[in-house]
C-alpha cells in the first residue's frame, strides 16, 4: 500500500490539499493537518474522507478525530 516511502494518509493529504493554499499555512497548521490525516487513517476513516470529503463525516467521527488530536498533542507536550 505504501508508495515512495509514504503512508497512505500522506498520499490522500497531498491529493486533497491545494498546493497554493498549503504554501500559505504556518508550520503549526501543517503539523495539525498531517496529524489529522494520520489519525483519520488510524480510525479507519481515510477511505470515507477520500470519497466524500470532510463534510461526509458524522459529528461523532469528527469528534473522535479531534479528541485523538488533542490527546496526542498533550502526550507530546508531556514528553510521553
Amino acid at each position: 500500500m505504501e508508495q515512495r516511502g509514504e503512508s497512505r494518509w500522506q498520499e490522500v493529504m497531498e491529493k486533497m490539499n491545494d498546493p497554493k493554499q498549503w504554501v500559505k499555512k504556518t508550520p503549526e497548521e501543517k503539523a495539525n493537518e498531517r496529524l489529522k490525516f494520520e489519525i483519520t487513517e488510524e480510525l479507519g476513516l481515510l477511505d470515507k474522507v477520500e470519497q466524500l470529503g470532510w463534510k461526509g463525516l458524522t459529528a461523532r467521527e469528527t469528534g473522535r478525530i479531534g479528541g485523538r488530536m488533542n490527546q496526542k498533542k498533550k502526550e507530546k507536550r508531556n514528553g510521553e
